[in-house]
């Protein structure tokens, strides 16, 4: 049965104080602060009208949201990992590693209208442990062996760097704008969510095309 999102958010996120940056007018933003009751749902969209998205996280629960009629869409397709360029801004949600340097889960590229947003580096929800990074691309060269036919990508952010392994098989995605033809049944999403006036919604929706899901 469909649960209340201060019950989902519990079992999805290790944090709340990190949430995903809604400030963007057309782009679903990595990492940057936000007011502690927001949370991101993962899953597949079960069911949506003009007024209510409800989504099966990836637990497994059931989560009903209001749907306003001025919620974002979005959509993340899959890119190359060669669109990474020296001066790109990205954001990297990414595993430590005992050397000091961090393995990418995925990699955003941002469009240049959405350059600096959330920067810096941070922790993250998308595993345990994991961080994100939204930084700029200072230097980028071939990964160690360990790891062929990767990139190795130096970033920096105002008061820091981090050196970030990217493995070829990893996902690397940009963002465009979406429309409601992308909220079907099945569709995996990444849903910014609040409680308003006591009623779990959607901020925003990011969500993939044919089976696509948002590795972020």
């Amino acid at each position: 049965m469909p649960i209340s999102l201060s019950s989902a958010s519990k079992a999805l996120l290790a944090t709340t104080a990190t949430a995903l940056c809604l400030t963007a007018a057309v782009l679903p933003v990595t990492a940057s602060a936000q007011s502690p009751d927001t949370v991101r749902i993962r899953g597949t969209i079960v069911r949506v009208d003009a007024n209510t998205l409800v989504v099966q996280d990836r637990g497994g629960e059931v989560v009903s949201l209001a749907r306003p009629a001025e919620m974002a869409v979005s959509e993340v397709y899959r890119i190359k990992l060669s669109d990474i360029k020296r001066g790109s801004f990205i954001g990297t949600a990414a595993m430590p590693q005992a050397d000091g340097t961090q393995k990418a889960l995925e990699v955003v590229v941002f469009p240049e209208a959405a350059r600096g947003t959330g920067e810096g580096h941070r922790p993250w929800d998308l595993l345990p442990q994991s961080t994100m990074t939204n930084a700029t691309v200072a230097d980028l060269a071939a990964a160690p062996k360990s790891v062929r036919g990767g990139q190795q990508l130096r970033l920096t952010y105002k008061g820091g760097e981090k050196t970030v392994i990217v493995p070829p098989d990893v996902p690397v995605v940009t963002f465009r704008p979406g429309t409601d033809a992308l909220l079907v049944p099945g569709a995996h999403v990444l849903v910014n969510a609040q409680e308003k006036n006591g009623t779990p919604t959607a901020l925003r929706v990011t969500a993939g095309r044919n089976g696509f899901a948002p590795p972020m």
